[in-house]
């Protein structure tokens, strides 16, 4: 009798037991569920949540989250890996006037607003060149950016793609020594400027025209 009832709870707590461990194991894979679904809500949103920011605040993007924002942004996919770009960041703001006055000197002719304000007054400048030998560089150097703007964005730094800090630092021999300091590998050319920093405006939507999309059966 005593061997009969002490089987008897010997069962009885491992039935508590296995139910437990049932219990835990689906618990566990609501969990794993759960964080599966909010992970890709997470991305959707940051995607849908990024704006380009023209007003920053004089506050500056620290270098260890800059470092995150990079190393999120060179692993972009690109063509065979080749990994075509070169990057350089400036953070100093000293340099970044000097190039701003160095723009506008170059271009006597155009309102001094336009080349000086075209940094935007980003604190943070990254500069992108491309290797122009391969013929899919461009297109790299683009999924490099998005990387960076919406890493960018999911850790609250604002950011800004430019293209005309390009022509006004390529165009004339004034700005020359500030594209030898950025010190890109011969050959490579500057394609590209990204504004970082955190934003002091809250821009709405613009509208996407979804008809320039199609479903092709």
């Amino acid at each position: 009798m005593f061997v009969e009832r002490l089987n008897g709870n010997t069962m009885k707590k491992i039935g508590i037991i296995l139910g437990i461990c049932l219990l835990t194991a689906v618990s566990c894979r609501q969990a794993e569920e759960q964080k599966e679904v909010t992970m890709e809500n997470a991305v959707i949103e940051n995607i849908m949540a990024r704006r380009s920011i023209r007003k920053y605040k004089a506050e500056p993007v620290d270098r260890e989250t800059m470092a995150k924002i990079l190393e999120c942004g060179i692993n972009a996919p690109s063509g065979m890996n080749r990994q075509s770009w070169e990057v350089r960041v400036v953070d100093n703001p000293e340099l970044l006037n000097e190039m701003k006055e160095a723009m506008a000197a170059g271009h006597p002719d155009m309102d001094p607003g336009m080349t000086k304000g075209c940094f935007r007054d980003a604190p943070t400048m990254i500069f992108i060149a491309r290797d122009p030998s391969y013929d899919f560089s461009a297109y790299d150097c683009g999924l490099l950016a998005q990387n960076i703007m919406l890493s960018a964005c999911s850790l609250g730094v604002g950011s800004v793609c430019l293209g005309s800090p390009v022509r006004f630092l390529t165009d004339n021999e004034v700005c020359k020594p500030y594209i030898e300091k950025l010190g890109f590998s011969e050959g490579y050319e500057f394609c590209l400027c990204i504004g970082l920093g955190y934003g002091d405006e809250s821009p709405a939507a613009k509208p996407r025209e979804f008809s320039k999309v199609k479903f092709v059966d």
